[in-house]
């Protein structure tokens, strides 16, 4: 991990913010639109800008943004935060059964659910299990999802959460280059990818 902030306690607002973000190599790296399709991908790493605004009752609303490094590889996930000056702040590995999280202080929590080890840290219960196919914009069969003329993901809306997606590539295949979740206009998370990456 790269150069730590001092003192981001588990239990800040600062942290809770930068945590709910999260939810993002020897690598080829493409622009957004070069990889194969959505439907053919599988495992992806990518590099992104995200920004963020949390707005929870009885609490002054947050604003942050910084980094984004995520690897999904055979179902794990490890994703790297960092301040727009590129200072690590937290890491979050899940795997079958394991979740991680580690702070730039050394703090470690552990859980076998990545969704209730976000309610442990922020007292929401973040979909993070989902991320990976939200990001593909691939819906479970609970989900709403609208497309554009060229069948690509414009919005997805499942369990409370609404995804709205946006391309740099007239490409049908195209992957987003920028998505915007949100829930109950309490917590909105903009995410500008600058790279997706093939074969992490």
């Amino acid at each position: 991990m790269k150069r730590c902030l001092p003192a981001l306690r588990i239990g800040s607002p600062l942290v809770a913010s930068l945590l709910i973000a999260s939810l993002l190599s020897a690598c080829a790296s493409v622009p957004p639109g070069s990889m194969p399709a959505r439907d053919q991908v599988s495992d992806f790493a990518l590099e992104a800008r995200f920004a963020l605004r949390v707005s929870l009752p009885e609490q002054a609303a947050q604003s942050s943004g910084g980094r984004l490094s995520w690897t999904h590889k055979n179902g794990d996930n490890r994703i790297l935060l960092s301040s727009p000056l590129g200072y690590g702040l937290a890491e979050i590995e899940t795997a079958a059964g394991r979740s991680l999280l580690r702070t730039a202080d050394g703090k470690t929590l552990e859980s076998a659910d990545p969704d209730a080890l976000m309610e442990e840290v922020t007292g929401q219960r973040l979909p993070i299990s989902r991320l990976p196919a939200w990001l593909l914009g691939r819906a479970s069969t609970a989900a709403q999802i609208d497309k554009d003329e060229q069948q690509r993901p414009t919005q997805l809306r499942e369990a409370g959460w609404q995804i709205d997606y946006a391309y740099d590539d007239d490409a049908a295949a195209a992957l987003p280059a920028r998505l915007t979740l949100s829930r109950d206009q309490e917590i909105e998370l903009r995410l500008r990818i600058e790279e997706w990456k093939e074969n992490p």
